[in-house]
Order: structure tokens, then C-alpha cells, then sequence
């Protein structure tokens, strides 16, 4: 797997979980939400989101099973902002380390 991180660092998370760690999940629930055909394998942190299948609808169930996945509880509108994988990496971590 990749290193879906924009930091390039692996230090651990509030809630005992390094980048490592959330990336992988992220890419697991990534893989299954998305309703595009997606080489796994070419996407990194600086992949854009939108260009592996995701749209304003499906990005909705993965904003649901982001949350599921981390328990955590967060606004889509917090997502505002966020165009890569990286960015997303960095804003779980930013949420997990402030529960």
C-alpha cells in the first residue's frame, strides 16, 4: 500500500492509530464505496477524489461510512475544502486526535 499521507510522518494519533493506519482504512472503505473501476495501486495522496469515482451523492455514503468506520461525528460542510486523498488522511487525523 501507498502512503496516503501529505506529511510523509507516522507518528501516532490521539486515538492510538498512526497515518499508516487511518490511510489503510480509508482505502478499504474507498475501494468499496466507490462505484467507479479504480486502480488501487495508482492512487496516492495527491489523487484528487473526485477523479476515482466519487460524486455528491456516493461521496455522502462515504462521509457515512467514514464516520461509522472512526466514530466519528462530523458536518459534510467541515469536508469543504478537501480535493485529495491526502486531504482527507489529514483531516481524520486532525478530528481523531481532537476526540
Amino acid at each position: 500500500m501507498q502512503y496516503w499521507s501529505s506529511a510523509g510522518t507516522r507518528h501516532r494519533t490521539g486515538t492510538h492509530m498512526t497515518r499508516d493506519e487511518i490511510a489503510g482504512k480509508l482505502r478499504s472503505l474507498m475501494k468499496s464505496a466507490s462505484p467507479a473501476q479504480v486502480e488501487w495501486d495508482s492512487v496516492t495522496g495527491q489523487t484528487e477524489i473526485a477523479t476515482i469515482g466519487f460524486d455528491s451523492l456516493s461521496v455522502l455514503d462515504l462521509i457515512y461510512d467514514i464516520q461509522q468506520a472512526f466514530h466519528l461525528e462530523f458536518d459534510a460542510e467541515e469536508m469543504t475544502g478537501i480535493v485529495t486523498v491526502a486531504d482527507l488522511v489529514d483531516f481524520l487525523e486532525k478530528k481523531m486526535s481532537s476526540k
